[in-house]
């Protein structure tokens, strides 16, 4: 081997894409929602170590305190980046936020069931289905005690709530969230498509749902008004 071959500097090593950047973005920061990498002093919250008690040394808590759960799912969390970044890259006629398919579709059906005179049926017919869910919760809190996990299971872990109330604040028996039909419906009822008001939407429907699925569970709980910064908080009832 020559000289000058023996002195030629190592290529550099490849860039990351940027799908490849986000996945581990996308990662890290998985890992910090469930409690740090192995060695930080982190762990899940006090719910999840209730919901998961007695699953041993590789219990689910165990697991999410060092995986950021997606080894082996890489794909189908690019894919899900590639479609986040897609959905908010459209701006026209307005800003578009991950919720936005989510938020149509309650306000079509919301709509329908004003039209018809039905909304309190629709509702009563959401809380029925959502049956499954809740009875296995309430189990849970009735085993534990823990009523943190009444809001845990309606909004944390349900993808319905979050994927709806993209701003969502989690706080030791308090949940607070932006209203999330606002933007839409304003728009659409400048067109003309719905006329349904935010004050409809939170009596009529969100209101009513939330109460229901905590009356299930059997752990009262508080929805505030829209507030003035459009925001809706529900705490635990003292």
């Amino acid at each position: 081997m020559s000289v000058t071959a023996e002195r030629m500097p190592a290529p550099p090593p490849a860039k990351k894409g940027l799908k490849a950047k986000l996945i581990s973005w996308a990662m890290k920061k998985m890992m910090a929602g469930a409690g740090g990498p192995p060695g930080s002093g982190g762990g899940p919250p006090p719910w999840v170590k209730a919901m998961m008690a007695g699953g041993g040394p590789q219990s689910m808590a165990a697991m999410l305190a060092t995986s950021s759960g997606f080894e082996g799912r890489e794909k189908l969390l690019g894919d899900a980046v590639a479609m986040a970044i897609r959905t908010l890259k459209d701006t026209a006629p307005y800003q578009h936020d991950m919720n936005d398919a989510l938020v149509k579709m309650h306000l079509t059906s919301v709509q329908f069931a004003k039209d018809q005179g039905c909304v309190a049926d629709y509702v009563e017919h959401d809380i029925k289905t959502m049956q499954p869910m809740l009875q296995r919760l309430k189990g849970m809190i009735e085993k534990t005690g823990e009523k943190e996990i009444a809001l845990a299971g309606i909004f944390d872990r349900t993808t319905c709530l979050y994927q709806l109330c993209l701003d969502l604040k989690v706080e030791p028996g308090k949940r607070t969230f932006t209203f999330p039909y606002t933007k839409v419906a304003e728009i659409s009822r400048r067109i003309g498509q719905f006329n349904l008001t935010d004050r409809e939407m939170h009596e009529l429907w969100l209101k009513p749902r939330l109460l229901g699925y905590a009356g299930a569970l059997g752990v009262p709980i508080n929805v505030s008004d829209i507030g003035a910064d459009n925001k809706v908080t529900v705490t635990l009832a003292s």
